[in-house]
């Protein structure tokens, strides 16, 4: 698998890789990630091609996916832990 370039974006990290012709863009903040696997699609064979793919629409729909994911991380710990504090459960450093 190769980097075939990145997609500017002011908060996430927009990789697009390629391997064997399939295509795979994958989009990262500082805790999540998603990657979409584009497959063999004629359609998306260069940066351009995903560049036009990966609009402003899509990028909200990522990061409103990844807040979902946060959500769901913290009512797991929340589960888990109880309403404690999560930050207790961690060693603490002095």
């Amino acid at each position: 698998m190769r980097i075939i370039g990145q997609i500017e974006h002011p908060v996430l990290k927009i990789s697009v890789f390629k391997m064997d012709g399939r295509v795979s863009v994958k989009f990262e903040n500082a805790h999540y990630e998603q990657t979409f696997k584009l497959g063999n699609d004629e359609r998306l064979q260069s940066l351009e091609d995903v560049q036009s793919l990966v609009d402003t629409t899509m990028a909200e729909e990522v990061l409103f996916s990844m807040q979902q994911q946060h959500r769901s991380r913290l009512a797991a710990m929340r589960r888990l832990f109880g309403d404690q504090n999560n930050a207790s459960v961690f060693e603490e450093i002095i």
